[in-house]
């Protein structure tokens, strides 16, 4: 049986040289059986003023504590390292290279809960963790959930982050099930993570909320600009590809 292995990470900052801190994890093995992981951990690398803005993880919280490769779950990811298992976060590519700048080779199937979000509700105007969280109202079952698992739910923390987003994987497998009856809606899930997504408006700059075909049509020069020097995520190099 598959073992789905939903994680999130808190770190010194979004630096090449930044580490982790801090993991929340929950390992699904069944409905009823689930492990959780809230573990905080040291490393050599200063955290950042900007990134204890987010977090609240000071130094002296993490000293004293083990390095990440010392911690439960960094053996237990490794244990379950198998194609046949899933590793699952919001904006995962952020996450698993954390894991990998502590030596983490993948063979899991990966499940990105940001691209898949974008697939299954393109006319959302955002997708992240908790926007979706208000707008699909998934706080309202977040504290029961909470209360079975044992977890204290805290703003910007990596075990809370990971509540929110089992509550929206549930909402994700639905909507694969409804869009794509007759398919496993986890390998569906693994496939939209690898497939990029045609964006339709701008979330940022001086186009923000404007249709991006439409803007295309008037502005082609600001494509060309935006593609040459910001740097953009996939799936809106992907759309500027398209439209160039």
């Amino acid at each position: 049986m598959a073992q789905y292995v939903l994680f999130d990470t808190e770190t010194t900052g979004n630096r090449d040289e930044d580490r982790i801190i801090q993991v929340g994890a929950m390992i699904v093995h069944s409905k009823e059986d689930i492990e959780v992981f809230d573990e905080l951990c040291s490393t050599k690398v200063p955290i950042s003023i900007e990134a204890m803005e987010v977090h609240n993880i000071t130094p002296d919280i993490i000293e004293g504590k083990p390095p990440y490769a010392e911690t439960k779950f960094a053996h237990k990811v490794e244990e379950l390292n198998r194609a046949e298992n899933y590793l699952i976060a919001h904006n995962i590519a952020f996450d698993l290279g954390m894991l990998e700048k502590e030596g983490f080779v993948n063979h899991y199937t990966l499940i990105d809960t940001v691209r898949c979000a974008k697939h299954l509700l393109p006319d959302s105007p955002y997708h992240r963790l908790q926007y979706l969280r208000y707008a699909l109202g998934l706080y309202r079952t977040e504290a029961a959930e909470a209360a079975k698992l044992g977890i204290t739910i805290k703003a910007h923390d990596a075990i809370g982050d990971v509540l929110v987003m089992k509550l929206l994987l549930s909402k994700l497998v639905a909507l694969t099930q409804e869009q794509f009856p007759g398919v496993n809606p986890m390998q569906k899930m693994a496939e939209l993570t690898q497939t990029p997504v045609l964006m339709k408006t701008f979330k940022f700059g001086k186009y923000k909320d404007r249709e991006i075909e439409e803007i295309a049509r008037e502005d082609m020069g600001y494509l060309r600009w935006m593609r040459s020097n910001l740097d953009l995520d996939e799936d809106m190099k992907f759309t500027l590809d398209q439209y160039l």
